[in-house]
């Protein structure tokens, strides 16, 4: 630096000259020289592209090779969610209000409070399934009508094809798989002492309202469930969490592996806690429920198609259904153990 010269970047070193060959003398002397203060040379062992190597170029290189299968390509994302999280929030108060106030100009009877109703078991099963349609109707204007896309399918509706990922599925498979969850869970919820406490017991002593939410158990909520769950909120996870472990510089096969994981386990646990209130909040049932719902959604992820877990759903609901309605001779006598 006394020759008022700055000291040749590390370039430099690899810059060839005019007759091909690379002129490493002058460099070598000049970083030797007493003149040309501090050494720049790289230590033993260091690696000749730093730049190559560096972690977040490796990210972005995992990242860009990151190739999906196609039940996880959606095309909703976080704030999709936040919007159809407020959209629910608000049809789960506002239409049992608007229901209330219908059933009141209905029946002539204005002094009928809305506690009365909140109450009632018909009118929560109603209200519930009218809150299952605007949940619906919110996914189909958003995902189908504004992005002119085919609903069903969008959602991960498909046909279930017979060998799918060198694994051989039949229809008829997913029916009995839940019928065997059913009496699975039944068995495990029958050793609860408080089963009987829980909220959705309540509505089983108005044979009415049982015999409604059987029917919606069976006829709607394996419909609606499986597709918010299994076909919207499964492929968000799974897809995302799979682009953070690529982001964190992991392989395509292990990031999806990484993702379809996450996504059935938080998709199950978010199963289990949405019913937490109808089962009073009891630990065993509430992970037993969970866990069917880990199980529903691994069946849509081995598949790639929600008809598999819709199928398993319907199975388990219908069975529990039969199992209730026999027990309680038409709910008209409380079922053993209670």
């Amino acid at each position: 630096m006394t020759d008022g010269r700055f000291p040749p970047l590390p370039e430099d070193h690899t810059i060839s000259s005019p007759s091909g060959e690379a002129d490493h003398a002058p460099a070598a002397e000049e970083s030797s020289s007493p003149a040309a203060g501090p050494s720049t040379a790289e230590p033993p062992g260091a690696p000749i592209s730093p730049v190559a190597g560096h972690p977040l170029e490796v990210a972005q290189r995992s990242f860009a090779g990151l190739q999906l299968p196609d039940d996880l390509q959606i095309s909703w994302s976080w704030v999709h969610l936040l919007f159809f999280l407020l959209s629910a929030a608000a049809s789960f108060v506002v239409l049992p209000l608007v229901l209330a106030i219908a059933v009141q100009s209905y029946s002539g009877r204005p002094q009928m409070h809305v506690q009365q109703l909140a109450s009632n078991a018909v009118f929560l099963v109603i209200a519930q399934v009218f809150c299952f349609g605007a949940v619906m109707f919110f996914l189909y204007m958003t995902l189908a009508v504004l992005r002119d896309a085919p609903f069903w399918t969008t959602l991960g509706w498909k046909k279930l094809e017979v060998q799918t990922r060198k694994r051989n599925y039949k229809a008829w498979m997913f029916p009995l798989l839940g019928c065997g969850l059913a009496i699975f869970v039944a068995l495990g919820s029958s050793r609860v002492k408080d089963a009987e406490n829980a909220p959705i017991e309540q509505l089983f002593k108005d044979p009415h309202a049982a015999f409604l939410l059987m029917a919606m158990a069976v006829l709607i909520a394996p419909l609606v469930e499986e597709t918010v769950f299994r076909g919207y909120l499964y492929p968000l996870f799974a897809g995302n969490f799979a682009k953070l472990a690529a982001h964190c510089g992991a392989d395509s096969s292990r990031a999806v592996r990484f993702g379809t994981v996450s996504g059935v386990l938080l998709t199950g646990f978010l199963f289990g806690m949405l019913h937490g209130y109808q089962l009073g909040w009891n630990l065993t049932l509430v992970s037993l429920l969970t866990l069917v719902g880990v199980i529903f959604t691994f069946a849509r992820a081995a598949t790639g198609t929600v008809l598999a877990s819709f199928l398993m759903h319907l199975g388990y609901n219908s069975l529990i259904a039969v199992i209730t309605i026999l027990a309680t001779k038409g709910f008209t006598v409380a079922p053993p153990g209670h």
